[in-house]
């Protein structure tokens, strides 16, 4: 261990931390891309899934696998790297934040899904190198780069984005119950959710994420997390306008008044 970590700190420096912006400016390239390509080809995944995209795998082992790196990474960089800055409270708990939404993402939601069609491998790989290339970005950047004045867990920032990080998990985790218990034993296809704030959003799952990512990017202030945040935006802001436009053509009897993922404004 104390090996790994010896080579971790002298890779540290000026050279990494210009890595790591520049991993940010390409994240949020990413992210428009795929919003891009999003607006011609529907995300291959859920409702979407097809074998073009390669052979299926199983949707829970899919989402626990695809997730893991984003808290097995920050994990092990804040462990086993010699980190700078993970001695400093401000650091751990950002940290902790990140890594609470992927525990449970891939501890419990991931068992909690019920049903579900296969993931495509390509769309699986993706993600999961998605969530490799975030995972040491927010973890890497927080543990050895980011630095706070001692009151930064006192401050407006923080608190503001805590609130907004917590808000929007709660939103998302409640949603995901909504979606998870449409329908009850025995029953198939789709059907329109209700309840929460599906009474005014068609992705309110998404509305959730986007809300947490941008309170952590608040209270990190960072260039890392905020290009997390923008990227999230994007991503989630496409997929929310592809099931809209679904829900739409499914049922003549859709809420008209529901927006696509912001509540009275898109």
């Amino acid at each position: 261990m104390e090996a790994t970590g010896g080579l971790w700190q002298r890779l540290s420096g000026p050279e990494e931390r210009r890595l790591l912006e520049i991993l940010s400016y390409g994240l949020v390239g990413a992210g428009a891309l795929s919003a891009l390509l999003l607006r011609f080809v529907r995300m291959p995944y859920g409702r979407y899934s097809t074998r073009r995209f390669g052979c299926p795998v199983p949707v829970r082992l899919a989402w626990a696998l695809q997730e893991l790196p984003s808290l097995l990474v920050p994990l092990g960089l804040s462990l086993f790297s010699g980190a700078a800055r993970v001695s400093k409270w401000p650091n751990r708990v950002l940290l902790a934040l990140f890594i609470g939404h992927y525990a449970h993402r891939a501890l419990i939601f991931s068992f909690l899904i019920r049903g579900g069609k296969p993931t495509p491998f390509i769309t699986f790989a993706l993600a999961l190198i998605f969530c490799v290339y975030n995972g040491y970005l927010q973890g890497r950047s927080l543990s050895n780069y980011a630095e706070y004045p001692s009151g930064w867990l006192k401050g407006p920032c923080f608190i503001v984005g805590f609130a907004g990080w917590l808000s929007g998990m709660t939103i998302n985790i409640y949603s995901d119950h909504i979606l998870r218990n449409l329908r009850k034993p025995g029953e198939t296809g789709y059907k329109i959710p209700r309840g929460g704030l599906f009474e005014y959003v068609t992705g309110a799952n998404f509305f959730g994420e986007i809300l947490e990512w941008f309170g952590f990017a608040l209270a990190s202030c960072t260039i890392e997390s905020a290009a997390f945040a923008l990227c999230t935006l994007f991503i989630l802001g496409s997929r929310a306008h592809q099931h809209h436009q679904w829900y739409r053509e499914k049922f003549e009897d859709y809420p008209k008044s529901r927006k696509i993922v912001i509540p009275f404004v898109l």
